[in-house]
């Protein structure tokens, strides 16, 4: 029997996204015959309450999505089971491995990353660290370097490297997946994929969320640590990486540990020209006034809600090309979005009095969005012909949409799914390619390190945003300084 130990499988990710997955895939016939969800939490309740508890979530998410049906419910219900363990205590789950036996097991840990290290020491008492094993490990693990050593030690002499998966649920999105289709699969864009064709590329990850009662775990990490370390860095390392010869996991996560060991480290001394810190104060958010980040806290606090940050990777392919990445709470739209700006054409053969704003836009460069949220799409602004009988040939932006549509057929779009479908069946399958390895997460905290002591060293604090906007001043003037402006266009 193969099984799914979901540990802390009554807290809020367990229910907001990986039960509703699974049941997406349940519904989709993609789960695995025979295999058992079992829930394990410190909660003292009966499998039927848990139970109860699970069918609350997964109805309300799969309605929104209009994907609820009984008998896919059904199957699943029959799949579900729940233990009361102490994760940290071996003799607390011998029951557990009691319950799946011999079979393949995946353990997803959905607790906090402090009790990783206990936790995995207890696995492998009890058992449940065989070679048949696997572990999922969700961010962040750690909050530097030696601290991500100390608990990726615990947890590798408990497991060995392949059977270890760590999540970055952003590598699980569909567009970020078809990132690497659209680059790698078309002869069109690789050969402009560099530093003769690519005048910058800009990462943004925009929430409009506040702290809110996370605070005691935010303000140990700030954004920088919580977002840029994970998700912002691996979106740079897809986009900057070069082709791998297959897509074996090894052979695509080498060429990311490449990108990461270029990133130019960042001192003391240029941490004010390339990098910003941000803190929100109160404003209006979403239509609502809102707190800021210290009313909220309680407390005064140097902890920055926003970072952006100039990223430089020295290699032949991208020597002068700046990454700009960018990511806050309290902005004004849920945003997350790769663009790729391309440079202008050398030298324009359009007469510009006849392409000026008044008579029909000037000829601006080509430019990629890749977008990831709120919906996920990529496109692709060109130039074209204006139709009309004009003396002078008059030039217009359009968009070509590159994303999934109604094909010729007349068929609909698949349903998005959450990031966490692909990746849960990949990890019960043991594909690594998704998730990040050891060498990764090192090299990523390493360079996340560096600007962490460059603010300390330089002294350089948060700089104060109105929450609603887009950041501090300064982060404008991050841009502005090379000649270049944030997107605000849509996908």
């Amino acid at each position: 029997m193969a099984a799914l130990i979901l540990f802390g499988g009554g807290g809020d990710l367990a229910m907001r996204m990986l039960l509703p997955s699974l049941y997406f895939l349940e519904h989709d016939g993609l789960l695995p015959d025979g295999l058992k969800i079992i829930g394990a939490a410190r909660s003292e309740e009966s499998a039927d309450d848990y139970v109860a508890k699970v069918l609350d979530a997964v109805k309300a998410k799969a309605e929104a999505d209009k994907a609820w049906d009984e008998d896919s419910w059904s199957r699943m219900k029959a799949r579900l089971d729940y233990l009361a363990v102490d994760a940290t205590s071996p003799e607390s789950l011998k029951p557990l491995k009691d319950k799946v036996g011999d079979g393949e097991v995946t353990s997803f840990l959905a607790v906090s990353p402090s009790l990783y290290a206990r936790i995995v020491t207890a696995m492998k008492a009890a058992g449940l660290a065989e070679k048949n094993c696997r572990i999922v490990l969700e961010k962040p693990v750690g909050r530097d370097l030696t601290s991500f050593l100390e608990i990726d030690d615990a947890v590798a002499h408990a497991f060995s490297e392949s059977q270890v998966f760590r999540i970055d649920h952003y590598l699980g999105k569909e567009t970020v997946q078809n990132l690497i289709a659209l680059r790698f699969g078309n002869t069109i864009f690789e050969p402009l994929w560099n530093n003769l064709s690519i005048d910058h590329v800009q990462i943004t990850i925009g929430e409009t969320v506040g702290v809110g009662d996370r605070w005691p775990y935010y303000d140990e990490y700030g954004a920088l640590r919580d977002m840029l370390q994970n998700h912002m860095l691996q979106l740079l390392c897809l986009v900057a990486m070069e082709p791998p010869s297959d897509l074996d996991p090894d052979s695509v996560r080498n060429e990311k540990v490449k990108v990461l060991r270029s990133l130019r480290p960042i001192t003391p001394d240029e941490a004010e020209r390339v990098t910003v810190r941000g803190q929100y104060v109160a404003g209006t958010s979403e239509g609502k006034p809102v707190k800021g980040y210290d009313e909220e806290r309680g407390q005064d606090s140097d902890t920055e809600t926003f970072v952006a940050i100039r990223a430089d990777i020295d290699n032949w392919r991208w020597a002068g090309v700046p990454f700009f990445m960018r990511t806050g709470k309290r902005l004004p739209e849920k945003r997350t979005e790769i663009v790729i700006q391309f440079k202008p054409v050398p030298h324009s053969i359009f007469d510009r009095d006849a392409n000026s704003n008044k008579n029909g836009g000037e000829v601006t460069a080509n430019r990629m969005i890749i977008e990831l949220q709120p919906e996920e799409d990529i496109s692709l602004t060109v130039m074209n012909k204006r139709p009309g009988l004009d003396r002078r040939m008059q030039l217009q932006p359009i968009k070509m949409s590159l994303s999934w549509g109604v094909d010729g057929k007349g068929d609909a779009p698949p349903r998005r799914r959450i990031a966490y479908e692909r990746l849960l069946l990949d990890a019960m399958a043991g594909d690594s390619t998704l998730f990040v390895r050891r060498d990764e997460a090192e090299q990523a905290w390493k360079w996340v390190d560096e600007v962490s002591e460059a603010w300390a060293e330089s002294g350089l604090k948060p700089d104060e945003y109105v929450a609603g906007t887009w950041g501090p001043d300064s982060a404008d003037m991050l841009m502005m300084r090379t000649g270049r402006d944030w997107n605000t266009t849509d996908a």
